[in-house]
């Protein structure tokens, strides 16, 4: 194959894409905003479940293992007033069925398995038409197929759709404690190895054991609009007084939560959620298409990461297995997509409105306990 492969954006979904094509011999050039690989902190963990499947068509399943944690399978879930709903410790033998990976790491993963020169940083999508890309720095480059994995705002979205992000209702603050173990070690034994829930009013408390030894916090404001974040109260230019503030909106809690909250770091970081319409579809073009949150960005409950693998090595396995007809590839491709994602949308969305309700640990231990 020939045609010239332009993915736009390196996040999970992007690389996954060019390392299934380079597997198959298929060359393709990641075209990446970032300025280098170290640019800015990739985040968190994801839970990799049904993405694994790409990272076997990407070769590289025994190179996650290595790097995953199972521990970070482990779960509690409690309500407001302290009260332990749910502990699932994970055994050291247990298969990896959903273990946890550092972004980082998993990018990484991915950076690694690829040639040299088939990422270029400090390249920003400005524009496309005509079978050629244009770059906000200046510059231009080919392409026969242009594929958008830039993320929830996404740049080359409006190619082939009108449909855009819109507030779901859902607000929420990330905060971290860093080398928890040393600095709180009271803490790092009640959070535990993996994930700790706490659900209720409204609100929720995540906390979640990082492979670096931090503990991330993400407090979740449901039922809130767009503009909470302006009336809200947090100065977030004052990190003592955001964490103030913040344990304020978390009174009546257990204390022992709200600890988690004095003892966080002075990056405190205010974040808002969208999401796409559940299954969102646009008419194929030959020339373009989308993956990942670009094409059905979803409720944060864990799907996203895994979609955006497997839209990456689908579309690589589709091109492969097309080589002479990009159109039928990309058509192959987006059906597929369309229905895979469309119910991974539906099932986040149910469970995006678990959380929103009064009693949500409740709610939320039926769904993992169901009968």
């Amino acid at each position: 194959m020939t045609t010239n492969i332009a993915i736009v954006g390196a996040g999970p979904g992007g690389l996954a894409l060019a390392r299934v094509l380079h597997v198959h011999g298929i060359g393709a050039v990641v075209y990446e905003r970032d300025a280098s690989r170290g640019a800015r902190d990739q985040g968190g963990m994801l839970d990799i479940h049904s993405g694994q499947r790409a990272l076997r068509e990407a070769g590289l399943i025994d190179e996650f293992f290595a790097i995953a944690r199972g521990e970070g399978q482990d779960m509690r879930l409690l309500e407001p007033d302290g009260t332990l709903l749910l502990q699932e410790d994970t055994p050291d033998d247990a298969p990896l069925a959903r273990p946890e990976v550092d972004r980082a790491d998993l990018r990484d993963l991915l950076l690694d398995s690829l040639p040299g020169g088939v990422v270029r940083w400090g390249h920003a999508f400005a524009s496309a038409a005509d079978g050629v890309l244009h770059f906000a720095e200046g510059g231009s480059a080919p392409y026969d197929l242009l594929v958008g994995a830039d993320g929830a705002n996404s740049r080359v979205r409006p190619l082939l759709t009108d449909a855009r992000p819109t507030h779901m209702g859902q607000n929420f603050v990330e905060l971290c404690i860093s080398d928890i173990d040393h600095t709180h070690p009271d803490l790092a034994a009640m959070v535990g190895r993996g994930n700790y829930w706490v659900l209720g009013n409204g609100q929720s408390l995540a906390a979640q054991r990082n492979g670096d030894g931090c503990v991330r916090i993400g407090l979740n404001f449901y039922n809130t609009d767009q503009d909470w974040f302006a009336t809200s109260g947090i100065p977030f230019d004052d990190p003592a007084a955001a964490r103030a503030r913040l344990i304020d909106l978390f009174s009546g809690w257990d204390p022992r939560f709200t600890a988690l909250i004095a003892a966080c770091d002075d990056t405190v970081v205010p974040r808002s959620i969208s999401t796409l319409p559940v299954g969102l579809t646009w008419p194929s073009a030959p020339d373009v298409t989308l993956l990942g949150d670009a094409a059905h960005l979803m409720p944060p409950v864990g799907q996203g990461a895994n979609m955006a693998l497997l839209d990456g090595a689908l579309l690589g396995l589709a091109l492969a297995a097309h080589p002479d007809d990009v159109p039928a590839a990309v058509r192959e491709y987006e059906r597929e997509m369309f229905e895979r994602t469309g119910a991974a949308a539906r099932m986040s969305a149910d469970i995006q409105e678990l959380l929103t309700a009064p009693d949500a640990a409740q709610k939320m231990l039926a769904f993992f306990q169901p009968g």
